[in-house]
């Protein structure tokens, strides 16, 4: 069965940017779909995060997607590795790698624990991030990076920032580009 998780960023919401418009798209195209809202996402915690969604009653399995936006990608990162299955294909936007480029206090405890890249690598077939060269949170090289160490496919669309209605506006309530990934994945 076609599903798909989508995961927010910090202090954000599952109702906010593209999130209900990527939720209402999907399940047009047979997805059942689960935007959760994450628990106290004013300080992402990946313990905290993966227990929650472990728990969330989504059935992940061979068709199932990940998409997460922000630190929403890097819990895709953190997640994997616990799963009892291989997914078909996670989507990481504006993902990062470590907290040093901004030292934001809200992501803090986003990085407690390494990645385990091998565990990433064996609990998922696809990657595909989507990344702008001008995001001011999130640099290119740490997306670059992370799609190097996982063997990922990395799509740089230009001048978008941080796909969010915060940096680029109201045109961020609807995300085709992502869509249209989705769809020929």
């Amino acid at each position: 069965m076609k599903n798909a998780l989508i995961l927010h960023g910090t202090e954000s919401s599952s109702k906010e940017n593209w999130f209900p418009w990527l939720k209402t798209q999907l399940e047009g195209q047979g997805y059942q779909v689960l935007v959760p809202n994450l628990p106290r996402a004013d300080k992402p915690n990946p313990r905290r995060y993966t227990d929650f969604l472990l728990h969330s009653g989504f059935a992940f399995n061979s068709e199932s997607i990940i998409v997460g936006h922000s630190s929403g990608s890097v819990e895709i990162l953190h997640l994997l590795p616990h799963l009892q299955v291989r997914i078909h294909a996670s989507y990481l936007v504006g993902a990062f790698k470590d907290n040093d480029f901004l030292k934001w206090e809200p992501n803090s405890e986003l990085f407690d624990e390494p990645f385990n890249f091998k565990g990433i690598r064996s609990h998922c077939e696809k990657f595909i991030f989507l990344h702008s060269e001008d995001d001011p949170f999130c640099p290119l090289t740490h997306a670059s990076y992370l799609a190097t160490k996982i063997g990922g496919e990395l799509t740089i669309i230009p001048h978008q920032k941080h796909f969010s209605v915060s940096t680029m506006g109201e045109q961020y309530r609807t995300f085709p580009a992502l869509l249209e990934r989705i769809i020929a994945t």
